[in-house]
This record gives C-alpha cells, sequence and structure tokens, in this order.
C-alpha cells in the first residue's frame, strides 16, 4: 500500500483535532509463558494512521499552524534483529512511512515534555491502558512543574478514540478492497469446511480446515478464536471449545473469518454434519434465513442502523409463532420480548479492522443512519434449549447465518454471497465432496 493514504489519514486527525496535540500508542507484546509471547498484533487506531506494525512504538501529532506528524520506535539494533528479526529504526521509518519526524522510543518521555509545553489540548486513548494513561499524567505533570517558568500543561485532556472511530467507520475504496479479498478467502474456508465435515470428526478438525484454508491464501490469523459448534453446542453464542465429536443428525455452526492486512471477515454458516437438512432442521433455517434476507435488504444507505435487526426480528417472531415456540400475535411477541428465549442478540456489529469496530451506533438518543463506506455485519439467529414448553423435535438446534455487507450508494454488497447458504447449495456441495 502507498504511505499517500496514511498521510492523508494523519493529516485529517489534525484537522479534526483543531489544536492540541494526539499521542497514540501502539498495542504492548503479551507474554504467554515463561519468555515466549502471543503473535504480536499491532493496535488497530495506531496501524491506521501510520501503517507502521512494530512493537514499542508511538505516534505523535501536532496540530499547530506548522502540523508535525512524529513517529517514536525503536533503534535498529543488529544483535536484536538475529534473533527476532528486522527493525526499521527511526530513520528508515521516517523515510517510508512519511513521518515529519522519527526518534527512538528511549526519548519519548524526555520529547514529550517539549512537546506538551503551552499545548491548549491532549488528546489520547483514554482508559484503554490503564499504565499509559498513568504514564502520560505522569509527563504531564513534569510540564506543570515549569509553570514558574511560564510554561503551561494541556488543560483539555480528551478521547482521541471518539475522532477516530468516525474516520475508521467510513472505509475507502483501499480498504473495501483488503476487506472483499478477506471475504473471499473466508468464504473458501467455510466451503472447505462443508466439504471436509462427516460424523466421527472432532470440532477441532474442521477447525484445522479453516485456519488451512486461511494461512494458505496468505492470511496469517483469524480475525478472533473461530467458533465450531456441532449439535447443542451452537446454542452457547460464544462457544469456542471445539473438541466434541460430530454426531449424524446434528447440525454444525461454524463462525469463523480471516483476518488480512490488518481487516477482519466474520462469516457464519449452519449446516448438516450428514448432509442432508432433517425436517425440523429445514423449518427453523429456513425461517433463519428469510429473517436474513428481510435485513440485508433493509441494510441501505438512508435506512437507520436498527433497520435490519427490526427487520429480521419481525420475520423471526412470526416464525416462532408458527413453530409454536412463541405464543400470541407478532406485536405482543415483541411487546413482552417471548422471543429472547430464542434469539437474545442484536442483529450485526460494525466491521473493520476489529471484528466488533469502533464508530457510534447512535448520535444522540437516535440510532444513526446507514451511509455509504460502513460495513456491517447481518447475523439473525435461533437457538432452542431443551425445555418443557418447546417441542422436542428442536430441541438443541443452533443456527445463525452472518455475512458481511458494505453499504454503498446503490444499496448494499454482500462481501461474502460466495458462501453457500441456500440448504439446496449446501447439500449438493457436500453431496459432492
Amino acid at each position: 500500500m502507498s504511505i499517500h493514504p496514511y498521510i492523508e489519514r494523519r493529516r485529517h486527525l489534525i484537522e479534526l483535532m483543531r489544536q492540541g496535540i494526539a499521542i497514540i500508542p501502539t498495542a504492548p507484546e503479551i507474554m504467554r509463558n515463561a519468555d515466549t509471547h502471543y503473535a504480536y498484533r499491532h493496535d488497530s487506531s495506531f496501524y491506521y494512521l501510520s501503517g507502521f506494525a512494530e512493537p514499542e512504538a508511538v505516534l505523535v501529532l501536532v496540530a499547530a499552524d506548522t502540523p508535525k506528524s512524529i513517529l517514536f520506535c525503536r533503534e535498529k539494533n543488529l544483535e536484536r534483529e538475529i534473533w527476532d528479526g528486522h527493525r526499521h529504526g527511526p530513520d528508515a521509518a521516517r523515510e517510508q512511512f512519511g513521518f515529519d519526524e522519527a526518534y527512538p522510543i528511549t526519548q519519548l518521555d524526555e520529547k514529550l515534555v517539549e512537546l506538551l509545553a503551552n499545548q491548549p489540548a491532549l488528546y489520547c486513548p483514554l482508559g484503554a491502558e490503564v499504565g499509559w494513561d498513568q504514564h502520560i499524567l505522569r509527563i504531564r505533570s513534569a510540564v506543570q512543574e515549569k509553570s514558574r517558568s511560564g510554561i503551561q500543561a494541556p488543560d483539555q485532556i480528551q478521547d482521541v478514540r471518539s475522532l477516530l472511530g468516525e474516520m475508521r467507520l467510513f472505509k475507502d475504496e483501499h480498504e473495501l478492497g483488503i476487506m472483499r479479498r478477506a471475504a473471499e478467502i473466508s468464504t473458501s474456508a467455510h466451503r472447505r469446511a462443508m466439504q471436509f465435515t462427516r460424523p466421527g470428526k472432532y470440532e477441532y478438525e474442521i477447525e484445522a480446515e479453516l485456519l488451512h484454508e486461511f494461512c494458505a491464501h496468505g492470511a496469517r490469523h483469524p480475525a478472533y478464536t473461530s467458533i465450531v459448534a456441532g449439535g447443542a453446542n451452537a446454542c452457547v453464542l460464544h462457544y469456542v471449545g471445539n473438541n466434541t465429536q460430530l454426531k449424524d443428525g446434528d447440525l454444525l455452526l461454524i463462525d469463523a473469518g480471516c483476518e488480512l492486512d490488518s481487516y477482519a471477515s466474520d462469516i457464519t454458516r449452519t449446516f448438516p454434519i450428514n448432509g442432508k437438512f432433517s425436517g425440523p432442521q429445514r423449518d427453523v433455517y429456513q425461517l433463519v434465513l428469510d429473517a436474513q434476507f428481510a435485513a440485508i435488504e433493509s441494510a441501505k444507505s438512508g435506512n437507520s442502523w436498527i433497520a435490519p435487526h427490526d427487520a429480521a426480528l419481525n420475520v423471526l417472531a412470526k416464525g416462532f409463532i408458527d413453530l409454536k415456540l412463541c405464543s400470541g400475535s407478532v406485536d405482543e411477541v415483541l411487546e413482552s420480548e417471548s422471543y429472547k428465549k430464542f434469539y437474545m442478540h442484536r442483529t450485526g456489529h460494525w466491521l473493520g479492522m476489529d471484528v466488533h469496530d469502533v464508530g457510534n451506533y447512535k448520535t444522540g438518543d437516535s440510532w444513526r443512519t446507514l451511509q455509504p463506506g460502513m460495513v456491517l455485519t447481518v447475523e439473525p439467529g435461533c437457538y432452542i434449549r431443551p425445555s418443557d414448553d418447546v417441542p422436542q423435535a428442536f430441541w438443541n438446534i443452533g443456527i445463525r447465518i452472518e455475512d458481511d455487507v458494505a453499504i454503498n450508494d446503490d444499496g448494499n454488497e454482500v462481501l461474502t454471497s460466495a458462501a453457500p447458504k441456500a440448504m439446496a447449495d449446501i447439500e449438493e456441495l457436500m453431496k459432492k465432496s
């Protein structure tokens, strides 16, 4: 990717700040055990502005008559690079990523005392990491100690994430291109999972096929821990045990997506382990699919964020009555919220660099309006646990169908449409495998 989008994003944030200084750290490295770290993942907002993927780095933006972008990062260290790999160092990072200045991370505190002097406002990710908050407050105190010299510390401290969240909510064409490719890889992984699923296999064996397809196409990591839930496990919304043997006659719910170039995909498909939907499974599945079609139809520019959820909910409520899971009229089921016994989550969330991406869902007391460039998931479901007041034929059926949807001028684009979800298409794919 060209450095120009990162430069433009930094300029845009500085314009939104108007005056003051922003200090944005990347994520810390996290120990897994002994002297081993978890695979490193940079902070999304830091990377969104910098394109810099190394740990131990901080971005500083100064909004002034002559605005500046400054990177603090690790110095070159040939001995450490033998063990841990390449480091850019400040000089190369400044040139390669288009910063005005760059310094060693060891000079951060000293330089910040200078940079914070007489700034009217300080923008930082408040509350994201307690240790970082304390660190910044200590530096601000060091600036305050210079008050007798006529130097003032920032009076205002604001959370920079509110500005960044609004910026990241709208994806440009480059970002959408990455998300289309991530969706393509993930749809291929879901097709592979359907082809490899058989009674007697374990959930983790199917998870391995997903990871294989991700890595084989350049997506080294899943965007989140994959949910591979057979039978009753599918009724646990965030099930990640993935260690149960798959049984003939059960359904398998897979909620999995890769991360590519720091952007997430998020797909859920539910299908029969033996390749053939039973009668009760077919009834519930078609209901959820109809609810998803209604929600996707409502996911378009000019509609409110909640419109897809409301559309899905109306279809589900009627279906629950028809299946004798709920009683009363549709309005009564919605008002009493009796549907929540079988459908207890909303129909989607923002999607981007984070799986549950940044951006407000409301402006004031009103749900915000969908606009081109926004990307969201659409994921209605139905989860039926054993209960005396539930027909036994439906026990332990858990179904969710989820796609990634980009809002555009013409309505929307379903990025993940290549993952089969019509029952006939699923059965045909599994029959061929």
